[in-house]
């Protein structure tokens, strides 16, 4: 069933008069990929030239008035850690939580300095191209927030300038934790759980509806799977596979503690919509610091 949806360009933020005119990097979706390819008509190809279908649903076929209940609830129900996991998740942009990630494989697996580069090359390259996909869609869509829908409702955080389908924090989530899977196969269920919190924080921050979130984590593991059967393909001179994933398990630590941010910042605090004013939840330490406005650029 076709459903009508409201555009994002065309609705005020809850608290705000006018929709908003600072689109964040409305081109994005024509920048230059690293693994992937577009045709001359905007279509996304694979490292073989070959198009890719994207696995997400088109939003003509969502109910966002039915999302935004979920969305209301979670925020009228919202438990202290998940209040926790979203504002360790949506503090700068969403490469700041899996850069620690990374690091933190490479060092407890004791990965050598080629193949250290090789490793962040292949999850930031994919990230890249993930992002793009996810900002061609977004703007092509223009689907509204859920604080477009209810202008009453207050976030838990700030609502980032963008449209909301889908999600950018979800979909490069899904594609980290499947490249990473691919080199370090033992983590895999520990980096699922990660990406699972990250994209679930944005439910728990009352800026993105479910399906950005479900269709997105669904988007993000199918462009790291293709991105992945490239880098299988890959030899080195002697003609045998550049990547040797490690079989061993040593559980590395790659949890946050209690949520606190390995790399702490100190974000600006502003925001023109509407939020929680919740002083417990706005704490301003630096090891879990809210971001507003400008550091949310990237959700």
């Amino acid at each position: 069933m076709r459903k009508d949806f409201l555009r994002w360009s065309e609705v005020p933020y809850a608290g705000e008069s006018t929709p908003p005119t600072n689109p964040v990097t409305p081109l994005a979706g024509s920048w230059s990929l690293v693994y992937l390819k577009r045709d001359r008509n905007g279509n996304f190809l694979d490292p073989n030239g070959r198009k890719i279908q994207l696995t997400i649903t088109n939003p003509n076929r969502i109910d966002f008035e039915r999302e935004l209940r979920i969305v209301q609830k979670t925020l009228e129900k919202l438990t202290p850690n998940q209040k926790k996991i979203a504002i360790y998740y949506l503090t700068g942009a969403p490469t700041k939580q899996w850069t620690p990630v990374i690091d933190r494989l490479i060092d407890t697996y004791g990965v050598g300095p080629t193949d250290a580069a090789r490793i962040l090359a292949s999850v930031q390259g994919a990230i890249n191209d993930t992002m793009i996909i996810v900002w061609d869609l977004k703007y092509r869509w223009n689907v509204a927030r859920p604080n477009q829908y209810d202008q009453k409702l207050r976030t838990l955080l700030c609502t980032p300038r963008f449209p909301t389908y889908p999600s950018g924090h979800a979909t490069l989530s899904g594609c980290a934790q499947v490249v990473l899977s691919y080199f370090f196969p033992k983590e895999a269920k520990k980096l699922q759980k990660i990406a699972d919190n990250d994209a679930l924080s944005t439910l728990y921050a009352g800026v993105h509806f479910p399906a950005d979130i479900d269709e997105g984590l669904k988007l993000g593991r199918y462009i790291g799977t293709v991105i992945v059967n490239h880098l299988k393909t890959q030899l080195n001179s002697d003609l045998k596979p550049i990547d040797h994933p490690f079989r061993n398990f040593l559980n590395a630590n790659i949890f946050p503690d209690d949520y606190k941010q390995f790399i702490p910042f100190n974000f600006p605090n502003t925001c023109t919509s509407l939020v929680e004013k919740d002083k417990k939840t706005h704490s301003t330490s630096k090891e879990n610091y809210i971001q507003f406005p400008k550091p949310l650029l990237y959700l």
